[in-house]
Parts: C-alpha cells; sequence; structure tokens
C-alpha cells in the first residue's frame, strides 16, 4: 500500500474503532475490575505487537527507548485510559468519549509547556475559551431540560485522564523511540500495562474477583478491546504521530464522540438529553477551531534568551 492509503486507513481506524471503544470498557468492567482490565488488556497487545516487531528483525531497544515509553505508556495508558475505565463505572459511556473530546485542548496548552513555548493564536484561543465552556455546561449543575449535570469527582477524572493523554502526546513526538513505530507501541501498552497492573494491585480493586464471574459480554469486549481498541486503534494513533502533525491526528476527537454517544443510546440505552447534545456541539466546534487554525508563533524560551 501507498504511504498515504495507510495513512487514511489509520485515520479510519482512529475515527471509528476508538469511538466504539467507550462502550466495549464500559461493558468489559461490568464484571472486570477496571485497572486489571486495562493491565491484561495492554500486556496482552503489547507482548504481541513487540514480540512480532522483534521477531520482524527490529532492533534490541535501548534503555533510553524504554524510559521514553515507560513515560508515555504512564501519561497515555495509566492517567489516559485508566481514567477513562475507572470512570465508566459512573458516567455513561458517551459522556465519557465527549470530555475525552477535550485532548485537543489540552494539547494546545501543553504546548505552551515546551522549551520551543508555542503560543495559541487568537482562533485558538477562542476555541479555548468555547471547549471549557463546553465542558462547564455538561459538567456544571442546574437542570437544563431535564437534566443535571454529571458528578464533578469523577468528570475531573476524566478531564485530569484527557489532559494525561495530551501530555504524553505532545511528548511522543520528540520522545527517543525506536525508529519502528509500531515496536516503540508495543514497548508502550507493555509499560503502560504494567504501571496499571501495579494500579490495581496498591487500589486493592481484585479483593473478591473471580475470573469464573466474568460475563460472555464482558469477555467478548475484553477481545475486541485487545485486537481493535489496542492493536489496531492504538498502533494505528502512535504510527499516525510520526507521520503527521498533531493536530490532524487530533481530528479523531470530531468524530469519537458523535459514534460513542450513538452506541451508547441504541446499545446501552444510555441517555441522549439536550444537555448532553448541547454541551458536544459547543465542545466539537471548538475542537474544530482549534485544530482548523493551529498556525502558531514560536516564542524563544527565556531560558535561551539569557543564556
Amino acid at each position: 500500500m501507498t504511504l498515504r492509503l495507510r495513512i487514511a486507513l489509520a485515520f479510519l481506524s482512529i475515527y471509528t474503532i476508538w469511538g466504539s471503544t467507550y462502550l466495549a470498557i464500559r461493558f468489559a468492567i461490568e464484571t472486570f475490575p477496571p485497572f486489571l482490565m486495562a493491565a491484561i488488556r495492554f500486556l496482552i497487545a503489547g507482548g504481541v505487537l513487540y514480540a512480532w516487531m522483534r521477531l520482524r528483525g527490529a532492533p534490541r531497544p535501548t534503555r533510553a527507548n524504554w524510559k521514553a515509553a515507560t513515560i508515555i505508556g504512564g501519561f497515555l495508558l495509566l492517567g489516559g485510559n485508566g481514567g477513562v475505565t475507572n470512570a465508566e463505572q459512573v458516567i455513561p459511556s458517551g459522556l465519557a468519549a465527549v470530555l475525552i473530546t477535550t485532548v485537543p485542548i489540552w494539547m494546545a496548552l501543553a504546548e505552551l509547556l515546551r522549551r520551543d513555548r508555542i503560543v495559541p493564536t487568537l482562533h485558538v484561543v477562542l476555541g479555548l475559551i468555547l471547549g471549557f465552556g463546553g465542558v462547564v455546561l455538561l459538567v456544571g449543575g442546574g437542570d437544563i431540560a431535564g437534566s443535571s449535570g454529571l458528578n464533578p469527582l469523577w468528570a475531573g477524572v476524566l478531564i485530569l485522564a484527557s489532559l494525561s493523554w495530551a501530555i504524553g502526546s505532545v511528548y511522543s513526538r520528540k520522545a527517543s523511540l525506536p525508529t519502528a513505530p509500531l515496536l516503540g507501541s508495543g514497548m508502550e501498552m507493555l509499560a503502560g500495562g504494567v504501571l496499571l497492573l501495579v494500579a490495581s494491585l496498591v487500589s486493592r480493586e481484585w479483593i473478591g474477583f473471580q475470573p469464573s464471574n466474568i460475563s460472555l459480554l464482558s469477555l467478548v469486549s475484553f477481545l475486541y478491546l485487545i485486537i481493535f481498541g489496542s492493536l489496531v486503534g492504538f498502533s494505528s494513533y502512535v504510527w499516525l504521530l510520526t507521520k503527521t502533525t498533531t493536530a490532524r491526528v487530533s481530528t479523531y476527537a470530531y468524530v469519537n464522540p458523535v459514534v460513542a454517544v450513538l452506541l451508547g443510546y441504541f446499545l446501552a440505552g444510555e441517555q441522549l438529553t439536550i444537555r448532553t447534545l448541547l454541551a458536544s456541539s459547543v465542545i466539537v466546534i471548538a475542537v474544530v477551531v482549534i485544530t482548523t487554525y493551529k498556525s502558531r508563533q514560536t516564542v524563544p524560551d527565556d531560558r535561551e534568551s539569557e543564556s
């Protein structure tokens, strides 16, 4: 396949598959401890991908490679995916996807912390304000057409999860990873899986868990997350970060919440309220504005100008 076709297929996978993983996570954690489910998911997927790339002749990763993969796995998988997986015990899958849509908003802010201090344009600033307004509308109190806001604690967990994912994504663009992107994906999933397993052990969520109690729906959803969510979707995301700009990759946020909200409504009976529709529309419009007007101005780092 040509590079252009491979990029198109990778975008298609993160646009559609990732939108469906929110509902798959909800079904999986019905009879599976959240951190443990995520840990096993990424350890299996990462192990398969890492072994496959090494058998194909990919060079052995260096210590610097593993350090970078561990940092990225911590931000993307422990902080990002782990936060989403736990929050979906309380928050509907469609609304979780809407809040995670704020990742491009956080990316624009995270880029301010880089050494080149990328400053957003006026359009991006307006998009940021609009996006945060949508979050406040979704989470805030008050009654809008018979629907109240989300649980503020778990909404906060999702917002922090999106921030963690954004930081990991920005960091990964210049991290010391292997030249083979899929090998790096496997390493990140292995490292993230280990961190998630530690989180499971520390939180003691596994107490009382019996594998025999896992339902068929949870098991099928778990396998779907391994094959499509991790091996296909996550690998496509990491690969795209090396082939195109972060702004373009983050456009998956336009489609994911729409897919997630519709699947949650039709397959899980999740409510589709006016508050949800209004807030989702505001957040998605904000993301469109931010990623469309991403031409930016670089300001020298004060530390560099002083040296």
